[in-house]
């Protein structure tokens, strides 16, 4: 039997999750909330694992790993910010970062013949810094574990983590473009 749609059925599982976990966010079953995000969060790794471990990669995969975990964060992000729990502008600000890089990305490769768009060692500091933000917020929420002054500090290490990594995607597109500019000349 094969098993390289395994990948793909675990992305799309994840997407699947995104309504419950919304769900239970918003009735305010925190501990249920953190438990649909840490099986999204353990799915995750192991699509990624599978698909590398055994070459089960496609692009279909790829896109839907990425809509997983971006609509699971954006999702997840905007309920917090209407429940209260996290300032709204930072889920603009969450969001903002993410459509930059989405529409950046969608118009340089359309401009340049040689774009590419590579993870950043900021931008995987930064999901994880989202995702450790996110725990907390809710895991604070059920159990009142931060002080609102540790929770303010979360508040601007996550802020800090966005900006980061929005910045050096704008460097290195304008270094792109800069690079591509020139070799036309």
């Amino acid at each position: 039997m094969k098993w390289h749609w395994l990948p793909n059925a675990l992305s799309s599982f994840r997407l699947v999750l995104i309504v419950p976990t919304v769900l239970f966010l918003l009735d305010e079953a925190y501990f249920l909330t953190l438990c649909l995000f840490a099986v999204a969060g353990v799915s995750d790794g192991v699509d990624g694992w599978l698909a590398k471990r055994f070459g089960w990669t496609s692009r279909l995969g790829a896109v839907l790993d990425a809509a997983a975990d971006k609509l699971l964060m954006a999702a997840i992000f905007i309920t917090l910010g209407y429940k209260g729990l996290v300032p709204l502008w930072l889920v603009a600000l969450v969001f903002v970062r993410d459509l930059w890089i989405v529409l950046g990305a969608w118009y340089n490769r359309h401009r340049l013949a040689e774009f590419e768009v590579r993870p950043f060692l900021t931008s995987k500091i930064n999901t994880a810094v989202q995702i450790c933000f996110v725990l907390l917020v809710i895991a604070d929420a059920q159990w009142q574990l931060l002080a609102p002054s540790l929770m303010a500090g979360a508040v601007a290490v996550a802020t800090l983590s966005v900006v980061a990594s929005g910045l050096d995607y704008l460097q290195d597109w304008i270094r792109q473009l800069r690079q591509a500019s020139r070799s036309r000349s």
